[in-house]
């Protein structure tokens, strides 16, 4: 078993989701529904709901006591609301050590640099704690502020998948990048 988060940042206290945690994610969702639309796949009505969020949640923390994801909120640091929320997923062991990141952030925090200081700590918990070699990221080539963010973070271009994954209904390339455990770069 690898230590669960609970990280703190200027701005935020990250953590995987509990289950008193469902109503302050729902609100996440329902507010920030047709900010995160385009980015994501399409969600049926059970997603925006209370039962929704209460059963990712319990889904959520059984992924990650079985080290397959680690779905993580970053909350305000009176835990009041959810402010972004990015996962670790796919998680693969043996001699690849890496997993997926995905992410998003509120609208109303979206240009304040609270992404990229979530996903500073994020990741430097994945690879001290996690001991992760490989981050992989992959972007819409629209979206620049994701391509701005990642490059940001030191992600570098891999590569682009046509047709990669079905985002807001219809099938959507992907740039592929990735970042590299501080002590593999070279």
């Amino acid at each position: 078993m690898y230590p669960l988060p609970d990280l703190r940042t200027a701005r935020t206290h990250i953590r995987l989701p509990r289950e008193d945690d469902a109503e302050r994610l729902l609100a996440y969702r329902l507010g920030n529904r047709a900010h995160l639309a385009p980015w994501e796949p399409e969600r049926d009505e059970g997603y925006f709901s209370l039962e929704g969020c209460e059963r990712a949640i319990a889904e959520q923390i059984a992924a990650a006591h079985a080290d397959r994801a680690y779905p993580l909120l970053a909350l305000d640091p009176d835990e009041r609301v959810v402010v972004a929320s990015f996962t670790f997923s796919n998680v693969a062991r043996g001699i690849f050590q890496a997993c997926h990141l995905g992410y998003g952030v509120a609208a109303e925090q979206q240009g304040k640099g609270v992404m990229f200081e979530v996903l500073q700590a994020g990741l430097s918990w994945a690879f001290e704690d996690l001991r992760m070699h490989r981050v992989m990221a992959n972007y819409m080539p629209e979206n620049q502020r994701s391509e701005r963010l990642l490059q940001r973070l030191g992600f570098e271009r891999e590569g682009y998948a046509r047709s990669y994954l079905k985002i807001a209904g219809a099938w959507r390339d992907h740039v592929l990048t990735a970042l590299l455990h501080p002590d593999a770069r070279g």
